[in-house]
């Protein structure tokens, strides 16, 4: 099978030669795994690997991002972030919120907002044709990420208050956030010509132990838009993939209903998530993709505790239903042999 064709019998439920995979790694670990293949190339990273998965996204052509002199740089909505070191490592944290300060509608007026006119668009269907052959995505997990984006601007204590006193503010900010993504996905899906097989979507509903939202607060300012960006994906012949860290499994029963048909990462090592668990209550309903744990399996376990992982997984999803891959992305210090085990046990593995 090639990659597409997988793709599209695991979520029929109709089998397969091997379960479809993902990679995902820190800068660290996919500079790790190219080294250890002898490549400086990410595409030959990802064949070795088996990532069944191809992203395309339009060209930015929009005002100048500004880089600066402490390292620092600018981000689509006025925000400025830096890498932050941890051992091993950095991340990227923000550290200019633009809209922090803003406490009333009226100050809405002058802020900086993206447009969809920032974007080439020209490009997209001819890149969809050289990839035809693999699932092409488009988006990412910050679409719409009405949560997390929005803390880059205005904080993360803040955006958490905001939803629990319904700020009108932040509410102005979800729409507008909703109406530049959803302008700018459309003409990627609608230049692609039906060349993109999934529209990836994200939010982190769930935290290690529950909800950090109110199914309620869901229903009345998340769900519609939510709908609107699945119904835009199947409308151009895509299938759409949402991206939740934590415990998100009080929503599942709700994004079924919204039409969503892969729900990405699995956390298991959250409350509710147990993989057995979540196969029992919505074998046949959804699609999964990830489950495998970069907090437990992949960083602490050893090469045949993951390949058991792996295996339970191919035994609970035999006919579909489940794309196996990390639970996010592989964190510094995990050992390369248990990668290597992981994808040598989905079959995908290729040298």
């Amino acid at each position: 099978m090639i990659s597409k064709e997988r793709f599209y019998s695991c979520l029929n439920y109709q089998g397969y030669d091997r379960p479809p995979t993902k990679f995902y790694g820190t800068p660290e670990i996919t500079a790790e795994l190219m080294k250890y293949f002898n490549t400086n190339n990410y595409i030959e990273l990802l064949e070795i690997l088996g990532d069944d998965f191809r992203q395309v996204e339009p060209r930015y052509i929009g005002p100048e991002l500004k880089q600066f002199p402490d390292g620092s740089w600018e981000g689509l909505y006025g925000e400025r972030y830096v890498n932050y070191p941890f051992a091993g490592g950095t991340y990227p944290e923000a550290i200019y919120l633009p809209y922090a300060e803003i406490e009333d509608m009226s100050e809405l007026g002058g802020i900086r907002f993206p447009d969809a006119d920032w974007y080439d668009y020209s490009g997209i269907q001819k890149e969809c044709l050289k990839l035809q052959d693999y699932v092409v995505c488009t988006g990412d997990a910050g679409v719409p990420d009405f949560m997390n984006g929005i803390a880059r601007c205005r904080g993360v204590e803040q955006v958490l208050i905001d939803i629990g006193l319904e700020d009108p503010v932040y509410i102005e900010l979800v729409r507008r956030k909703f109406e530049f993504l959803y302008e700018k996905y459309s003409r990627v899906l609608s230049s692609a010509g039906g060349g993109i097989d999934v529209l990836c979507l994200g939010e982190d509903y769930g935290n290690q132990n529950g909800l950090m939202i109110s199914p309620d607060f869901f229903d009345k300012y998340f769900a519609e838009y939510i709908r609107e960006f699945i119904s835009l994906a199947h409308k151009h012949g895509a299938r759409a993939m949402l991206h939740s860290c934590g415990s998100c499994h009080d929503l599942i029963t709700r994004l079924i209903d919204l039409g969503l048909d892969i729900l990405e990462v699995i956390q298991v090592d959250a409350a509710k998530m147990d993989i057995t668990k979540l196969h029992n209550e919505f074998y046949g309903k959804i699609n999964f993709c990830g489950s495998i744990s970069v907090q437990s399996t992949l960083p602490h376990g050893t090469p045949d505790q993951v390949r058991a992982e792996v295996q339970l997984r191919k035994k609970l999803f035999s006919s579909g239903g489940m794309i196996i891959a990390p639970t996010h992305d592989i964190q510094v210090g995990t050992p390369t042999e248990n990668i290597l085990a992981m994808y040598e046990e989905i079959g995908s593995l290729s040298k």
